[in-house]
């Protein structure tokens, strides 16, 4: 048992103790170790500005990707290799990212360009030629406060890969792989001032401490957690992180089930989509920026269990089922039965969730998903729906309906459900099918939209489900 935590920050070993396991990076970075360039901002992951790099060991190589530091606790480091802007240079020299933003004038007040630096050497980690929209993609999550995005394409577009040097090149995996691989190995435990973490090497470990534990807070991204933490002075007394638990990380697809490990980032998952579920990969799309989903997982937003989170729609009408595990066993639990209340969830205080399991689309099923928010990119919906469709001919077969923000819940809606059975697939059923939602859903006004506003939602999101769908006799899987 270890009781400390172990990890590099551009390229220097550290070995965290005491009350620094339970400081953001961002405030570790600039506080106590003077790295001024990682910036503050949102505290919430919204701008980027903190943005970093993390390397962790992946199949035998040193993967990087870019998080953002401001909500990501050092007990979530442990066997990271962690890269700031201060990081990046080349022998003392700028980088080509950094010449290239010097060159097309990519920064102005330049508070944010450390951050939009930092994700564009990501960006370049495993790309050698990047198209507009590309850069775009990998820098939704930075915000530049003075307008000048077209001059930091720009700059993205005119990098010199050839004298571009990777993390790998930078950084030699030689140097730092063998002490990480050695530690993940070895559980960590620490104590202080009546807080306790750990960070088991293995399952077994895991469930045992959460049985021991049963209050403790498992977490992965974060991306919750951290804002919680930040904002509302959240302090859990038990926290237990699974990055080094192996096995959590599985993303495939068995028997026509796609399997999503505990571990499995939001952004891998939103990768697998784009082909197999595009209608998932379109809301994973405008989730949030890199930061956000490659430290976010689907499990995660399961736990979290708020009304509006943007993948439970789509759980609740694929029959999704998540596997926990604990001391005395495994069982399923249907998602959409999962919820029992505002953030409160059938699973016990002992229980961990291992595996998400979601069905697939079959052939004769439509499937559409939809978000309702002020800005397209990272915020927070104020409506979310999914309908998936069987029909024959002009006949509606079955439907299965699900409402985000309309609620304390994710709710199922199965009067509606039951209205459509049968009925021909016509604008006069959803405009009547419209009605019925109306009657299903209790909204409340909030900053993100009246009740009224919400209410016409139920009605409009079914009539623009038909209107998307009234050409289709031979529905397929898109």
């Amino acid at each position: 048992m270890r009781d400390y935590l172990l990890l590099y920050i551009n390229g220097k070993e550290y070995r965290i103790r005491g009350a620094d396991a339970f400081k953001t990076l961002s405030n570790f970075l600039r506080y106590d170790e003077q790295k001024t360039g990682t910036k503050i901002v949102c505290e919430e992951g919204d701008c980027g500005a903190c943005t970093v790099v993390v390397g962790r060991v992946e199949n035998g190589e040193i993967v990087y990707k870019p998080i953002n530091s401001c909500i990501q606790f050092l007990y979530q480091l442990d066997c990271s290799h962690v890269v700031t802007v201060e990081g990046v240079r080349d022998d003392g020299d700028l980088n080509a990212v950094q010449q290239a933003m010097i060159e097309c004038h990519g920064a102005q007040c330049g508070y944010c360009t450390p951050g939009f630096v930092v994700a564009m050497c990501a960006l370049f980690e495993d790309k050698d030629n990047v198209t507009a929209q590309d850069v775009r993609d990998a820098l939704t999550g930075n915000l530049c406060r003075c307008t000048g995005y077209d001059s930091i394409i720009n700059s993205a577009l005119q990098i010199d890969t050839q004298r571009l040097k990777r993390m790998r090149d930078l950084y030699p995996a030689e140097k730092v792989m063998p002490a990480l691989e050695e530690h993940a190995g070895i559980p960590v435990l620490i104590e202080y001032a009546g807080r306790k973490y750990f960070n088991p090497a293995d399952l077994e470990g895991a469930l045992k401490f959460k049985s021991e534990n049963p209050s403790a807070i498992i977490v992965a991204g974060a991306t919750d957690v951290g804002v919680y933490c930040n904002k509302k002075g959240f302090d859990p007394p038990a926290v237990m992180s699974l990055s080094n638990v192996p096995g959590l990380s599985q993303l495939a697809v068995e028997d026509g089930v796609l399997v999503v490990g505990a571990k499995t980032s939001l952004a891998l998952l939103e990768q697998l989509s784009k082909d197999l579920i595009p209608e998932l990969y379109q809301i994973l799309w405008t989730f949030g920026g890199p930061g956000i989903k490659h430290a976010g997982t689907l499990a995660g937003n399961i736990a979290n269990g708020s009304p509006i989170a943007d993948t439970l729609p789509f759980l609740f009408v694929m029959d999704a089922e998540v596997e926990v595990k604990s001391v005395s066993g495994q069982r399923t639990i249907k998602v959409r039965s999962l919820y029992k209340g505002y953030k409160s969830l059938d699973i016990k205080p002992e229980e961990i969730i291992t595996r998400v399991l979601i069905p697939l689309p079959t052939e004769r099923q439509t499937l559409k998903l939809y978000k309702v928010s002020r800005r397209k990119n990272l915020d927070i919906s104020a409506f979310t729906a999914a309908l998936l469709l069987t029909r024959s001919g002009s006949t509606i077969e079955s439907v299965r309906i699900a409402y985000g923000g309309v609620a304390p819940l994710v709710l199922s809606l199965p009067q509606t459900e039951a209205f459509l059975a049968g009925k021909e697939h016509s604008l006069e059923t959803f405009q009547a099918a419209g009605e019925v939602a109306r009657r299903e859903i209790s909204p409340i006004s909030d900053v993100r939209g009246s009740a009224d506003f919400r209410y016409q939602l139920a009605e409009n999101i079914l009539l623009k489900f038909y209107y998307e769908t009234a050409g289709e006799r031979e529905l397929v899987c898109r």
